[in-house]
């Protein structure tokens, strides 16, 4: 005896019609009289009698489906109780300030329509600081630059981010000839006094790497870690920094503060000035269930928003 064998016979009752049941089940009608027939051959006994007016049970098939129906609830009750107690507990997240601009608030809203029982502890942070608590087993997961994963990982690309010079018109130094330009390439740009994190930051060092080529170093006027801090002084007029287009979604949503000047966002031509989006995560045989559903989901709300270019400059994998 099958719980689908159980659940057919119950609609059919319900609806003294084997042809409305069928189609509410999504099934054909011979293959739902058959699974009557074969519930009635196991059980030796006849549930159904067909009338005129529509099919109904027997005194036998009455009291059968007044136990199935009982059966049926207690299934469901348990399935219920099986899946709060599976998607549920603390999972924990860890990105980058400028990731979490653009991602973090999507991401809760899709795991709190989905999974409300599952509690999400997002951490930002650098890479270096991620990575180490992801080492540690303080993370579940975390959204890391190319080149820091760990081959003990399980390492999923996501989205590779092209990266912008972000500058008011009248910031410092700022060339004239970029005011109405599309796009910048690095050799226009290698003197600019620009304002970025410290030399151990990922996004430094890949300026730094980028500019060697010319046999260059960043003209650097100001240096500031926090991502949230550098983003206003750019916006302020400052001057001009290189970030990824999640930088902006730190600002309102047109990218300016009220009473600010419109912020340029041009995006760097060069190859290298890229930095691929990488989900890294311990192994599966670590992760819980809440663990391996809110990385699904996480994964689909990411290249959703590169899709639809709310992640600006992202580029789904």
């Amino acid at each position: 005896m099958e719980f689908r064998q159980l659940r057919s016979f119950v609609r059919v009752v319900e609806l003294s019609s084997m042809g409305r049941a069928a189609g509410e089940l999504g099934i054909a009608t011979s293959t739902l009289s058959q699974q009557i027939g074969q519930l009635e051959s196991e059980l030796a006994t006849c549930l159904l009698e067909r009338r005129s007016t529509g099919v109904f049970p027997t005194e036998a098939g009455l009291k059968f489906w007044h136990m199935a129906q009982v059966i049926l609830r207690g299934v469901d009750a348990a399935a219920t109780i099986a899946q709060k107690g599976r998607f549920s507990g603390q999972v924990s997240v860890g990105m980058a300030s400028t990731t979490a601009a653009v991602l973090a608030v999507p991401l809760l809203n899709a795991m709190r329509e989905r999974y409300p029982s599952i509690r999400i502890k997002l951490v930002e942070g650098l890479t270096s600081y991620l990575t180490g608590l992801l080492n540690a087993r303080q993370l579940d997961f975390a959204l890391v630059f190319d080149g820091s994963q760990n081959s003990r990982w399980s390492n999923t690309p996501i989205v590779d981010e092209r990266l912008f010079l972000i500058s008011r018109l009248d910031a410092p130094g700022f060339p004239s000839a970029l005011a109405n330009a599309r796009t910048v390439r690095m050799s226009q740009i290698w003197d600019l006094p620009l304002i970025m994190p410290g030399a151990r930051h990922a996004l430094r060092e890949l300026l730094t790497a980028s500019l060697s080529a010319f046999d260059r170093t960043p003209n650097i006027a100001i240096e500031i870690e926090g991502a949230h801090s550098l983003m206003h002084a750019v916006n302020a007029g400052l001057g001009a920094t290189i970030q990824p287009g999640a930088a902006l979604s730190m600002l309102n949503q047109n990218g300016t503060s009220k009473g600010a000047r419109a912020l340029r966002a041009l995006p760097i031509e060069d190859s290298a000035m890229r930095r691929r989006c990488v989900l890294a995560c311990v192994s599966d045989d670590e992760l819980s269930p809440a663990g391996l559903a809110t990385r699904v989901v996480l994964t689909q709300v990411a290249r959703a928003l590169a899709h639809t270019d709310e992640w600006r400059g992202a580029i789904a994998l």
